[in-house]
């Protein structure tokens, strides 16, 4: 494995100091007990929702699972999801506006990965743009195909954003007030209450608001955001529960920022002028909007100590509009930047949906025996009204240290308004089900399997053509699923082994997919090997979980080796890789965690078209695949009212084309953060996010250098009564 040095340094320096400080401090037992309740990134006997439905913990689950709780959101100060799941073993994501929620995981990226918002998926990645980590009571991460679960997609694993609901244990009124650099702003507020003051009531309410801001760190990028979460929860029997939730989301960014161009002559490793390092070259009121609703209406009903159902019915709506100026190249000499690519285009897109879920516990061959089954229909539609210029000429040439950026409405071409091109309608049947068995006292079975009947539906208002007919359908019948062994060696140990498969889109997603991209072919398919084991260690003072894995997708669209005017379904990429990741309670008072993953992520087929010719890339690495990501933390309590700590995450190169002839560097950030606890029910924590003002390339793509934030600095208060 051809690791590099930082990443080492990261986990290695976290290790030796808790193995050094361990050696010389002689721990009590209760002492310990007190420390272990400190928000830790390993949970391994908390049930999980993303990695099975039978309601096991990730311990039980023979995958590799992450799990961030609230605790952790708050303590490592997370300001929305994509900073969630960023801390998580082995995942790099980005949200430049072109490419919404992107993510690199296990060698997959995009579509590839699925996003679930509380187990419900929107096959369009678009729709998974980060929101406020506030309305969120936990993110849970499984690694590898989970078709067998949430439908077609998914080969590279799956990341569920479960939202704060009502519940019945917590009293409570929660407020945060957040400042920091480059005006960034957080003003939130979560309440969870009883509505009545009886002894034993019947109905429960939360409600959860923030409202960020900030004037962004590039030049003339503002956004406002609106994240908001309400729940009622009535018991209206002893065994039966109804839970209505809506949520409401709002996002508007002024100029988006998409990107720096590259110094020319652009060489094998990506550089940007430093000087113009905070540039933006897009229209000054270029633009970005999001609306987003949710309603879901959840009836729990307990029929007995062995069984019970549950079904959730869905709504989603969302309104996605972009009006901007996308890509920018430097001259020869550097001394002018050309602005091209102008793009006004609305997404409309609606989900509705109901799922049925059974739940029985019994004896099988008198062994005890878990069982999850249930039905999945759904419909999603979207609507495209895109108007782009898209050609070689550029829009204008301008001096990037002295220019007017202009108005998009001053662009040929594109001023014309929204106009409607297709609609996406994909109607879902699924049926699936789940067994867990126990063979013994310490080996048990896990067993899933999925049909899964989609029907696309897509028509074309715009040219007819033979690539883009006025209206085409396709019919897909995937069967997916899981088998897993997991084997107690002792009470705090196990190993495990799985073998699942996956089905997704051969291009693109089916909520936006075109003919060309899904019309002659089948879904692809993948399927994934994974050993691995979880362990607590030193009387539970320490956890760690290690998996090793192979993924394979197969029969992806690439170009025709004989024309590179066509395309057929033969490309296959492999995937191997391990992950690491481990606490360990040094003393009563330090804390270190970590996480590492290496990944070799490449083509075994995959033909590109290169100026009119059929370009092999077998053996090369996919697009903004890191192969080695590293998180540490160290956390230490001073004394009661005290507690600092610091963070360092390490993401390898990437390539930014698939030749692999331009790679954005390596990068290291640091943080640091000190909390003081004024009272029982207030804390004011200051936080410093790259240490040392790293310049950096979140995502690579094309000639374009999408740089992450520079050194920033915030306060936040939190209060809870």
């Amino acid at each position: 494995m051809n690791v590099t040095n930082t990443s080492l340094v990261l986990l290695i320096s976290a290790c030796n100091l808790a193995w050094a400080a361990e050696s010389s401090v002689e721990l009590a037992p209760l002492t310990v007990e007190g420390a272990l309740e400190q928000p830790s990134g390993i949970l391994l006997d908390e049930p999980i929702k993303t990695g099975s439905r039978l309601g096991l913990t990730a311990r039980e689950t023979p995958a590799s699972v992450s799990v961030a709780d609230r605790a952790i959101i708050e303590e490592r100060g997370a300001k929305d999801t994509q900073d969630v799941i960023n801390s998580m073993t082995g995942v790099n994501a980005s949200a430049n506006p072109g490419y919404g929620g992107y993510v690199s995981y296990r060698g997959f990226t995009a579509g590839q990965i699925t996003q679930l918002y509380n187990g419900i998926g929107m096959s369009y990645s678009s729709a998974t743009r980060p929101v406020d980590a506030w309305i969120y009571d936990r993110v849970e991460l499984i690694g590898g195909p989970a078709t067998f679960l949430y439908g077609a997609g998914a080969v590279g694993g799956s990341i569920n954003y479960i939202t704060k609901l009502a519940n019945r244990e917590e009293q409570a009124v929660q407020g945060r007030l957040r400042y920091g650099s480059y005006d960034s702003s957080e003003l939130a507020l979560g309440v969870n209450q009883a509505l009545s003051t009886d002894a034993d009531p019947k109905h429960f309410a939360r409600f959860d608001i923030s409202r960020t801001g900030g004037n962004g760190y590039m030049d003339r990028n503002e956004r406002e955001s609106t994240s908001m979460a309400f729940s009622i929860l009535s018991d209206l029997t002893p065994d039966l529960s109804h839970t209505l939730a809506l949520e409401y989301q709002e996002d508007q960014e002024d100029s988006p920022y998409w990107g720096s161009p590259l110094l020319k002559p652009v060489g094998d490793t990506m550089k940007i002028d430093k000087d113009r390092r905070f540039e933006n070259y897009n229209v000054a009121d270029g633009r970005y909007e999001q609306r987003v609703h949710w309603l879901r209406s959840i009836l729990d009903y307990q029929i007995n100590d062995s069984t019970s159902l549950q079904n959730t019915l869905y709504h989603y709506d969302a309104q996605r509009d972009y009006r901007n100026l996308e890509n920018y190249t430097y001259n020869a000499d550097n001394s002018l930047v050309s602005r091209s690519a102008a793009l006004l285009q609305r997404h409309d897109q609606q989900v509705d949906g109901n799922r049925f879920e059974l739940r029985h516990d019994n004896q099988l061959f008198g062994l005890f025996s878990q069982w999850s089954a249930g039905l999945d229909y759904s419909i999603n539609q979207q609507r495209l009204h895109p108007n782009s210029k898209f050609n070689s000429s550029p829009y204008d040439t301008v001096d990037p240290d002295h220019f007017d950026p202009g108005s998009f409405s001053d662009i040929p071409g594109v001023n014309v308004g929204l106009q409607k091109q297709r609609k996406h309608e994909v109607t879902t049947l699924a049926g699936f089900a789940e067994n867990r068995l126990e063979l013994t006292e310490r080996l048990s079975l896990l067993t899933g399997l999925r049909y899964d009947h989609l029907d696309m539906e897509v028509t074309n208002y715009g040219s007819v053509t033979p690539t883009s007919p006025a209206f085409f359908e396709r019919t897909w019948e995937p069967l997916t699923g899981r088998a897993g062994l997991v084997y107690e060696l002792t009470p705090a140990a196990n190993v495990y082994v799985q073998y699942s498969t996956a089905a997704d889109p051969p291009a693109g997603s089916l909520a936006s997919a075109t003919y060309s991209q899904v019309g002659l072919y089948d879904l692809t398919t993948g399927e994934q090997w994974e050993v691995g084991s979880k362990l607590d260690f030193l009387d539970g003072r320490g956890s760690a979980t290690v998996a090793l894995y192979e993924i394979v997708r197969r029969d992806f669209t690439v170009k025709d080796s004989n024309n590179p005017n066509l395309t057929v379904q033969a490309g296959q990429q492999t995937s191997r890789g391990i992950e690491l990741a481990g606490k360990l309670q040094v003393t009563s008072k330090l804390l270190a965690e970590a996480n590492y993953a290496y990944v070799n992520a490449e083509y075994d087929e995959f033909n590109e078209a290169v100026n009119g010719v059929s370009v092999s890339r077998e053996g090369n690495t996919p697009t903004n695949v890191p192969d080695s990501v590293a998180n540490a933390w160290l956390t230490y309590d001073i004394d009661p009212a005290w507690k600092a700590g610091v963070d360092a995450r390490y993401v390898d190169s990437v390539f930014a084309d698939n030749a692999n002839t331009l790679k954005a560097p390596s990068y290291t950030l640091y943080g640091a953060f000190a909390r003081y606890q004024v009272d029982e029910h207030t804390a004011v924590t200051g936080r410093v996010r790259n240490l040392t003002d790293e310049l950096y390339a979140k995502q690579a793509y094309g000639s374009l250098y999408y740089m992450g934030a520079p050194r920033t600095f915030e306060v936040a208060v939190d209060t809870q009564f």
